[in-house]
């Protein structure tokens, strides 16, 4: 291989990782699959990857190795441009493009625009707040506000956009002005539950999803990633509850306090519907290409199922490995027959599953000594589920093998 062949290919090497990485790749998928990619293309390669650094070691003969060092910020799911980038990347392993072209369309995925406008957008901010609380077994009228409260939200995300200053508090912002605002509507719907409609209403930004994969990379003995990636998310946790807190003392010092009503909840029947909303909000906000959406919806179903069925005989901590499980295996086989990224399914599945609300009842729990939704013992069930979660994903991995390392 010549200086000019070697140079083409450790720019697309690097171009790639940070391409994968920008997508919400995790770090021991991404180490094992640009170790993957340069091996094909005649590279040995070594990679260490966290969320907000990048280290590519490439060895061009036996004398001579180039080391590529970059400063990143984490990634966020992005499973449309995702896709796009393992097709890419086949075609040209497979002769079908060139070094240069594959350089250039690369540039292109990493630039394209969301594939969904502003309007359904902010749908899935005001469908994936109501849809939660519905799986949370709560009342229509906590259901109804928690999709309200899901424009503020989006709003403020819009802002963070354009505003560096803004997006470095968006999380505890909006729990403040969602809390501010939970309160305020109490005085007119009394059987409001005030802390169940603020956890709702910034569902998204709980970080279930991250300290899953925090504790996935851990278990893949990625042990930097994985402790920064939970870290992280703990952090992220606290700034919610701390918004949360102080919205509510800000709410009732303008509003006064309001004593709670009793509320009529949710048939069991009727709080499942929130399962294909949630799972068709998170397309949209994962991005995933219309072709995949199916697949995406139909993940969160079987997660949601699996889990239900295996809870009922092995209980619900257990029923979480039956559902991760089962969603792993799901996944695996869509990689195989739409020869796709198994990623693509399987986050869509396992979010349905992470325990990200119930850090957030637990933390509450911790601090004030309230009981949300008579959860108790949160911390143990927490635990359990998270590792639940990591090892159904990890049985799924041996009882079907993955086609691809993403």
């Amino acid at each position: 291989m010549d200086t000019q062949e070697f140079l083409k290919k450790r720019k697309f090497i690097i171009q790639l990782g940070k391409a994968l990485h920008k997508f919400g790749t995790p770090a021991y998928r991404l180490e094992t699959h640009l170790r993957r990619v340069a091996l094909k293309l005649g590279i040995e390669g070594y990679f260490l990857i966290t969320p907000t650094t990048m280290t590519f070691v490439l060895q061009h003969d036996a004398d001579q190795e180039y080391n590529h060092m970059a400063r990143v910020n984490p990634g966020e799911l992005d499973l449309g441009s995702l896709a796009r980038t393992d097709e890419l990347v086949n075609q040209l392993l497979e002769g079908e493009r060139t070094l240069d072209d594959a350089i250039d369309r690369l540039k292109e995925i990493a630039e394209k625009p969301a594939p969904y406008g502003r309007l359904l957008t902010g749908l899935s901010f005001v469908l994936s707040p109501a849809a939660f609380a519905m799986l949370m077994g709560t009342s229509w009228q906590d259901v109804f506000w928690s999709g309200m409260l899901g424009f503020p939200v989006y709003f403020l995300v819009l802002a963070a956009e354009k505003s560096k200053r803004m997006a470095e508090m968006l999380e505890p912002l909006a729990a403040i002005i969602c809390a501010i605002g939970a309160c305020a509507i109490a005085h007119i719907c009394p059987t409001l539950n005030i802390p169940v409609v603020i956890l709702s209403s910034i569902i998204i930004f709980i970080p279930g999803l991250a300290l899953t994969l925090g504790l996935a990379e851990l278990a893949a003995r990625d042990l930097m990633s994985g402790t920064a990636r939970i870290m992280d998310a703990m952090m992220l946790m606290c700034k919610l509850y701390f918004g949360g807190m102080l919205g509510m003392v800000i709410g009732h010092a303008l509003f006064g306090e309001v004593t709670p009503a009793p509320a009529v909840p949710l048939e069991r029947w009727l709080s499942w519907l929130g399962v294909p909303l949630l799972s068709a909000s998170l397309v949209i906000l994962f991005k995933a290409r219309s072709k995949d959406a199916l697949w995406g919806i139909s993940a969160g179903i079987i997660a949601f199922l699996s889990a239900q069925v295996g809870g009922l005989y092995l209980g619900e901590s257990m029923g979480i490995f039956v559902g991760a499980f089962a969603v792993g295996i799901y996944a695996n086989l869509y990689s195989r027959w739409q020869k796709a990224p198994a990623s693509i399914a399987l986050l869509q599945g396992i979010v349905i599953l992470v325990p990200g609300s119930k850090t957030y009842i637990g933390l509450n729990a911790l601090i004030s000594g309230e009981v949300m939704l008579n959860q108790v013992q949160i911390g143990t069930q927490v635990f359990l589920i998270f590792m639940s979660l990591v090892a159904g994903l990890i049985f799924s991995n041996v009882a079907v093998p993955p086609r691809s390392t993403l």
